[in-house]
């Protein structure tokens, strides 16, 4: 375990346990469509988003968009800003919003009405983290990992002033780390 973990959340087999899940529901739920669009919000979802693309049987595209709500500290502004947009065109494709962790709600309801004005056929949502304690809007979630407490949470993509990432489990950070 890494020297600033306070504790392991969850275990590297449990979550590709929970891919797995999530790569099979999501799988019978498009199996009539001829493809979907899944897309990736940089940079945590990425390592997620590997794994979950692996578990899905239906022909899958990806894509990826970039957005900031937070700069450098552990709490969301509120304001959203595209830092990288997709680069195709999903109008008339069936997309899958892959986040990391779905906080406060207010980055992911913005994603989901920025892709719903692009005319998509359909739109649906993949978390690996959902905290609703923290929740300030009402958002949808179509498919959740896990549902955590309101720790802050590090590993297996997410991170804290860009470290962390690469830990392969879940784990709550201690708080003297990202107090100082």
């Amino acid at each position: 375990m890494h020297p600033d973990v306070k504790e392991i959340m969850f275990s590297e087999s449990e979550i590709k346990n929970k891919i797995k899940e999530l790569g099979e529901r999501i799988s019978n739920d498009y199996k009539e469509c001829e493809s979907i669009t899944v897309v990736g919000i940089l940079k945590g979802a990425v390592i997620f988003m590997s794994d979950l693309v692996r578990s899905i049987s239906v022909p899958v595209f990806f894509d990826f968009m970039a957005v900031s709500s937070y700069s450098s500290s552990t709490e969301s502004s509120g304001v959203v800003r595209i830092l990288k947009d997709l680069d195709k065109n999903v109008e008339s494709k069936h997309v899958l919003i892959v986040e990391d962790i779905v906080d406060t709600g207010l980055t992911l309801n913005y994603l989901i009405n920025n892709l719903r004005n692009r005319n998509v056929a359909s739109l649906k949502v993949c978390t690996l983290l959902d905290k609703p304690s923290r929740r300030k809007v009402d958002v949808r979630i179509d498919y959740n990992g896990f549902e955590i407490p309101d720790e802050f949470v590090v590993g297996y993509g997410l991170d804290f002033n860009e470290c962390y990432r690469n830990l392969p489990y879940i784990a709550v950070l201690k708080p003297e780390v990202y107090r100082k």
